[in-house]
């Protein structure tokens, strides 16, 4: 066997040998790009409304698509539920529950993946559904429109994705609360803190 053959053989026993790292690379590069992930805490209105809710449970389903280490696009479902503590209700248990769905985009240091600090901003669009006897004409269930404000860090390690964030909500259209306010404008927002946990693709 001449020395051009033999070296020839060990380039392609090397080529063979490599091969599964190789994959391996590739599949860990890839692994992140699409994240799932459920997320739950406590939130509630600011402002005038602050003063006619009480502190409630949040919840979401989100999926989070990363195409470059700073730049991300999420899309999701999510609902909050607010007690109405207002004392000319006559009812029991006075509620608001909120369901929807909004559309963020995320910021974040290019340098970060295991630790991943961000910001983002989008759109909202949710359903405000006034439950409970006795509203008589204060708060009438309606759709509203939302602009949400988000921060927080996400911890990835494999095929696990987790995190805490805050998001503020500018509410566009808070007419289910306009009958309590004799009409005039509401003025107030929704704040919320929540844990996630989840998977990455």
């Amino acid at each position: 066997m001449t020395s051009t053959s033999i070296q020839a053989s060990v380039c392609a026993l090397a080529l063979i040998a490599a091969s599964p790292a190789l994959a391996n690379d590739a599949t860990e590069g890839k692994r992140g790009d699409v994240n799932v992930f459920l997320k739950g805490g406590l939130g509630d209105y600011t402002g005038d409304l602050g003063d006619l809710t009480d502190t409630g449970p949040a919840w979401g389903l989100t999926l989070n698509v990363q195409p470059t280490t700073f730049l991300g696009f999420e899309v999701g479902y999510e609902g909050s539920r607010n007690g109405l503590d207002d004392i000319r209700l006559l009812g029991d248990g006075p509620a608001i529950v909120r369901q929807g769905g909004s559309a963020l985009v995320k910021l974040s240091p290019p340098l970060f993946t295991g630790v991943r600090p961000f910001v983002g901003a989008g759109f909202g669009l949710t359903y405000v559904d006034v439950r409970g006897t006795g509203i008589g004409g204060l708060y009438d269930s309606d759709t509203q429109e939302e602009l949400p404000v988000a921060a927080g860090l996400e911890f990835n390690s494999g095929a696990l994705t987790a995190g805490l964030r805050a998001t503020w909500r500018l509410l566009l259209d808070d007419d289910f609360a306009r009958g309590a306010m004799n009409g005039e404008d509401v003025k107030g927002g929704l704040l919320d803190g929540s844990v996630t946990l989840g998977a990455r693709f």
